[in-house]
């Protein structure tokens, strides 16, 4: 069982849940359209008893991938045949999956759940086909940024390629996204674009990877 099950919010057009998974902590995010009852889940991370349990009373179209790293995966291939959904990635992450996706996915794609709408970013740097999910004022970031900093990195070429995605991708959207990663808790991209401006003003070069947070490495 997930260590937690967050409800992000609810209204009468939709409803946004976070689940805190088994064994790595990692989010797993799922969208429900409360008009028609369809379903997506975002990541398969673990826990895939009690995520089937929460989609079990919707229609499940998709199956969304932010990227292809093992603590994103762990119970895909049960999902997968479980739910019967769409399972959807960009092509540069497709070869990680433990099983063949069935749909790949591209920059500002449109995936529709009922009546709701979510758009696809492509973030590339944590991994090459790394993706973020845009829902109205939400943006579901799997690790292309966190509170304080970006997603984990392989090298200096790949720190640049995040730092290119945040600056090019995230930080235009407004001031009150509310920002949820692919581990632990929510941010927003006001509290997000001071650190990262004042990150950029004080840094000559990025000869940076691994771990870094906007206040150091």
């Amino acid at each position: 069982m997930p260590s937690r099950i967050q409800e992000i919010m609810k209204d009468e057009n939709m409803e946004l849940l976070r689940l805190e998974t088994k064994p790595f902590g990692t989010n797993a995010y799922i969208v429900i359209c409360r008009e028609t009852g369809e379903s997506v889940l975002i990541d398969a991370p673990g826990s895939a008893e009690a995520i089937k349990e929460r989609l079990k009373d919707t229609t499940v179209r998709y199956i969304l991938m932010t990227h292809g790293h093992m603590d994103h995966i762990t119970d895909l291939e049960k999902l997968h045949r479980d739910l019967g959904a769409t399972l959807a990635v960009h092509k540069d992450d497709a070869e990680k999956l433990p099983v063949k996706p069935d749909q790949f996915l591209s920059e500002n794609e449109k995936i529709n759940c009922g009546k709701l709408e979510l758009e696809v970013i492509h973030a590339p740097g944590h991994t090459p086909g790394s993706l973020c999910f845009k829902l109205d004022g939400y943006l579901i970031s799997g690790d292309t940024i966190f509170p304080g900093g970006p997603g984990k990195t392989a090298s200096p070429s790949a720190f640049k390629q995040i730092v290119a995605s945040i600056e090019e991708k995230i930080m235009p959207l407004t001031d009150d996204t509310i920002i949820l990663p692919g581990h632990g808790e929510k941010t927003n991209l006001k509290n997000e674009r001071e650190l990262f401006n004042a990150f950029k003003k004080s840094r000559q070069n990025f000869e940076l990877s691994g771990d870094v947070t906007w206040l150091g490495t």
